[in-house]
């Protein structure tokens, strides 16, 4: 019996492979690993992170929707403000800068050209435990 999930990998839909990587590439540092607009789908990593993007003909076989939120957990608060001032120097769409929120989560969010969503966070909420012990 499985025991241990593997790390996700999430499906982005965009609408030309080869742009979307190219951003996902030149401005948040990520790595292109294989794929292209004429086949339909590219695979993207950075570190542990690994994800596919994907345009409309090849998602109309498996009917995957238009716009996607991907969750990206670090490590630390500082970690998310890092990354924050990385994307944000290269030109990264900022929808949100981080923030505490009353969710314990410190987050801030970026989209694509395709108007998907990374939100990027850390799980500060052990931290208050620990404090209250």
């Amino acid at each position: 019996m499985l025991t241990h999930f593997p790390m996700a990998v999430p499906e982005i839909p965009v609408s030309n492979v080869d742009a979307a990587a190219a951003y996902y590439v030149n401005v948040l540092g990520f790595q292109l690993d294989w794929g292209s607009d004429h086949g339909g789908i590219g695979g993207i990593s950075q570190g542990a992170c690994r994800m596919f993007l994907t345009n409309a003909p090849f998602r109309e076989e498996y009917g995957n929707g238009e716009r996607v939120i991907v969750w990206l957990n670090l490590e630390s608060k500082q970690e998310v403000d890092e990354l924050y001032h990385r994307w944000l120097e290269a030109g990264a769409q900022i929808l949100a800068e981080p923030e505490d929120k009353p969710w314990n989560l410190r987050e801030f969010r970026v989209a694509d050209l395709d108007g998907n969503q990374l939100r990027v966070f850390y799980d500060f909420s052990w931290e208050l435990r620990k404090e209250q012990v």
